[in-house]
């Protein structure tokens, strides 16, 4: 019998998966643990764990729904620049007219992260 906790065996834990995603992605947009931390709503110690392996962000809390959100983020941009980081890293750090500022500082806050992937989002859907 299955609990809401158990895994049915084969399948990875979520937690696990999402943070692993997360890292990928903030060490592919260059992020910094503050930035990072500021992203999540996480201490920077905590964001030190995450790199470690020994902490995992917990499906139903807001740093894993931040992660998957931020996980999003990069997937979009990294479809819009062909996979080039520096074009992603640059696009993030210069200002940004319809955002109303450089992508990296929005995407600090959750409204701002939210506005990010929302201007990604129709950035891809152009045909």
């Amino acid at each position: 019998m299955q609990t809401l906790h158990s895994v049915p065996a084969g399948r990875p834990e979520a937690g696990p998966v999402v943070t692993k995603a997360v890292i990928r992605a903030a060490d592919q947009l260059r992020l910094t643990a503050r930035i990072l931390s500021a992203v999540l709503g996480v201490s920077e110690a905590t964001v030190s764990r995450m790199k470690r392996g020994d902490f995992a962000l917990q499906p139903g809390t807001k740093p894993f729904e931040l992660g998957i959100l931020l996980v999003r983020l990069f997937r979009s941009l990294d479809a819009i620049v062909g996979g080039d980081e520096a074009v992603a890293k640059a696009w993030l750090d210069n200002p940004n007219l319809v955002l109303g500022a450089r992508p990296i500082e929005k995407l600090q806050t959750v409204s701002g992260l939210v506005d990010v992937i929302a201007y990604l989002d129709a950035r891809r859907a152009l045909v």
